[in-house]
C-alpha cells in the first residue's frame, strides 16, 4: 500500500492583542495625520501659478507613501 506523506502544520496562534487592536489604530492615526498634514502644507505653499496641480499631486504622493509604508498593517 502507498501511504501519502502529509505534513501536518501546526495551527497558527492568534495574534497578540496589540497587533489586533492597537497597531491598526496607530497606523490609521499616523496615515491620516500624514495625509492631512502634507495636503494642507501643499495648499498653504501653493504659489498660485500651479493652480490645482500641486495640491493634487501632493495628496496623491502622500496617499501613495502612506499605503506603501502602512499597507501591511
Amino acid at each position: 500500500q502507498d501511504v501519502m506523506d502529509i505534513e501536518v502544520k501546526p495551527k497558527p496562534s492568534r495574534p497578540h492583542w496589540y497587533e489586533r487592536h492597537v497597531q491598526p489604530c496607530v497606523a490609521e492615526l499616523l496615515g491620516s495625520a500624514l495625509f492631512i498634514f502634507i495636503g494642507c502644507l501643499s495648499v498653504v505653499e501653493d504659489s498660485g501659478v500651479t493652480g490645482r496641480l500641486q495640491p493634487a499631486l501632493a495628496h496623491g504622493l502622500a496617499l501613495g507613501v502612506t499605503i506603501a509604508v502602512l499597507g501591511d498593517i
